[in-house]
């Protein structure tokens, strides 16, 4: 498997959800590591064995190493002959406590459990190292009673800190004293207890000045002086012996050192397993059915990410036929069916659980290729289609007949009847390569050509008819349509550019009028000069001095006169009278007749009359004359 369809597919997000789970950085570690197995044993040992650990959590509730320390860089240091300090002899014993724990936790399961509990009996019993350890190592410490030289030299300690601290408290209650002291309580200062006395006075006292500053020198009295040495030597030969004991700690886990790295290894094991149980009632998961001759049946399956209501997914290929070819519009559900199928395979692959009905059956690739969103490349000046062509170079040069491809949008990007030709290509390429593979499209050549494929099946994403609302539901035996003009409503382009779209998918009779110059920039006067706005034909504009709309007959002249008509009648105005009310182009369609703007309606109605031969029209006008027939 590739890093490419991990990063396309999300597969990190669900190590990360799986790490989560663990109770401890013993699991954690195996969790990072999660990876899809390509054999048929592994990957069922693997499911087995989060079956066991969700079967177990159902029944008893929750398993946890929650404390249990990761003692790995230990081990290692033992092994390397160092010697154990406290707190790392306190881990050790923490661990066997955990180990402990599971062992008693996974007795008496098999009926749950079988793999796990086999597993959990390779624990190696660490009670007689517990004990051993517990007679030294006590609430993170060494113990007082660890050895009886400990004991001695402790308790000699202690009298001599008693004798010290009396004698110096006797030394603050003198009279003699109290003149010289600056604070009447006992500091410690290297090592030594001490006095605070006042700086002018550190000579008129006895003994002997241990530390200092601008106003106070630190004292040991003469008194204590002789019992502060007899203290050092106490402490030095505690040292001694706190290190002797730690020595003993090291050698007891140094000889059942392959005992620990067992546990340790096991304990991880079974953290990392009940991880994937938690994680499999995360999601509500099953263990489906699994095959080994790429057949993939997924019955009311979810894309385990999605949250919220999903809808599930039903679809099936490598039975009855080898390629899918999945269409419909964009933003409805296309690259996410996708998706769904290629993560729910890698999952199961990893021994997971996912989150479908018990039926669905899939089946184990060797490798999972997926050609999946924008690749495009500034560092490699590539094109998204030149991209993708890349990868499908990558996908189709590896192909073989234990192989998944999911294709997105296969042979878009450039002009449509070499992508389809292309993508057709490449999709039988990859088939007589024995591949199973979903590729989706917008292309009616692929979709007529999977149509008559015996071994492709077309595939829709279900729309309500009445509002073509995506209902995210994929149907088999069914080649959908684009709808891309209902999205765009959808997402705000306004109704007269749909209007176009369909009239020239209908027609091609496209607009090619020029943009009006009104809407054009034009380079700003050098001189002073006043420039003017141009109007068009048609546009609507208003008349300040006259207090009327009128409509551009005629654009202004090289003396910038605008002829303007106003119901009825024509005037003639400078273009700085006007001011623009509508644009011609958002007033008429396309092709509208302008005369009919200009012309009265008795024009318009004799023009009718002469041209569909009217004989009490040509009398009327022999009679009274065109133009007492145009005053009527």
């Amino acid at each position: 498997m590739n890093t490419n369809t991990f990063d396309k597919l999300q597969f990190d997000k669900i190590i990360e959800t799986v790490q989560s789970y663990c109770t401890s950085s013993l699991g954690q570690t195996l969790a990072e590591n999660l990876h899809p197995y390509k054999q048929y044993a592994q990957v069922m040992q693997k499911l087995a064995e989060t079956s066991e650990a969700r079967a177990i959590l159902d029944a008893f509730g929750n398993f946890t190493l929650s404390g249990t320390e990761n003692i790995a860089e230990i081990i290692s240091y033992v092994e390397k002959d160092g010697i154990l300090n406290v707190g790392q002899a306190a881990q050790a014993l923490a661990f066997l406590h955990g180990v402990g724990k599971v062992k008693s936790f996974m007795q008496n399961k098999d009926y749950y459990a079988p793999t796990l509990c086999l597993l959990a009996e390779g624990i190696v019993d660490p009670q007689p190292i517990i004990a051993e350890f517990e007679e030294m190592i006590q609430n993170n410490q060494i113990a007082d009673n660890a050895t009886n030289e400990l004991r001695t030299i402790r308790r000699h300690i202690a009298l001599t800190e008693d004798k010290i601290k009396n004698k110096l408290e006797s030394f603050l209650r003198s009279k003699a004293n109290e003149k010289h002291i600056q604070e009447f309580f006992i500091s410690k200062r290297n090592g030594r207890q001490t006095i605070p006395v006042k700086i002018t006075s550190k000579n008129l006292v006895a003994g002997t000045v241990i530390d200092s500053n601008k106003k106070t020198a630190f004292v040991e009295p003469d008194t204590v002086r002789k019992l502060t040495d007899e203290l050092v030597v106490l402490e030095s030969e505690q040292t001694q012996e706190e290190y002797r004991i730690l020595c003993i700690l090291t050698d007891i886990l140094y000889t059942n050192l392959y005992d620990i790295q067992n546990n340790l290894h096991t304990l991880a094991a079974l953290d990392f397993a009940f991880a994937k149980g938690r994680y499999s009632r995360a999601i509500n998961g099953i263990a489906p059915e699994l095959n080994d001759h790429g057949v993939i049946q997924i019955v009311n399956g979810k894309h385990p990410l999605l949250e919220g209501d999903v809808v599930p997914l039903n679809v099936e290929i490598g039975k009855n036929f080898r390629t899918l070819i999945i269409t419909g519009p964009n933003a409805g559900g296309k690259t996410v069916a996708m998706k769904t199928i290629g993560l729910l395979t890698l999952a199961v692959q990893a021994g997971l659980h996912i989150p479908c009905h018990p039926n669905s059956n899939l089946s184990i690739f060797e490798q999972i290729f997926v050609d999946i969103g924008d690749d495009q490349s500034m560092e490699n000046a590539l094109s998204t289609f030149s991209s993708h062509v890349k990868n499908l170079a990558l996908c189709v040069n590896k192909a073989n007949k234990s192989t998944l491809l999911l294709f997105d949008e296969i042979g878009s990007g450039t002009e449509p009847g070499e992508g389809s030709a292309l993508a057709i290509a490449i999709l039988e390429d990859v088939y007589q390569k024995g591949a199973i593979t979903v590729a989706s499209t917008h292309m009616n050549e692929i979709k007529n050509y999977s149509s008559l494929h015996p071994d492709y099946e077309n595939a829709a994403m279900k729309f309500e008819k009445e509002t073509l609302k995506p209902l995210y539901q994929l149907q088999l035996k069914k080649a959908g349509n684009s709808h891309a003009l209902w999205i765009s409503k959808q997402m705000g382009i306004q109704e007269k550019i749909l209007q176009k779209a369909e009239r020239y998918q209908a027609n091609k009779d496209y607009d090619f009028r020029p943009v009006p110059s009104a809407k054009v920039r034009t380079p700003s006067a050098v001189s002073e000069t006043k420039v003017y706005p141009s109007y068009t034909v048609g546009d609507r504009v208003y008349v300040q001095t006259l207090q009327q709309s009128g409509v551009v007959h005629k654009p202004k002249d090289e003396h910038d006169q605008v002829e303007v008509f106003f119901e009825g009648e024509f005037k003639t105005l400078h273009v700085r009278l006007l001011k623009l009310e509508v644009s011609a182009e958002n007033l008429y369609p396309i092709g509208y007749d302008m005369d009919q703007v200009f012309r009265s309606w008795n024009e318009r109605k004799l023009e009718h009359d002469l041209e569909r031969g009217s004989k009490k029209t040509i009398k009327k006008i022999k009679k009274y004359g065109i133009d007492e027939l145009l005053k009527d």
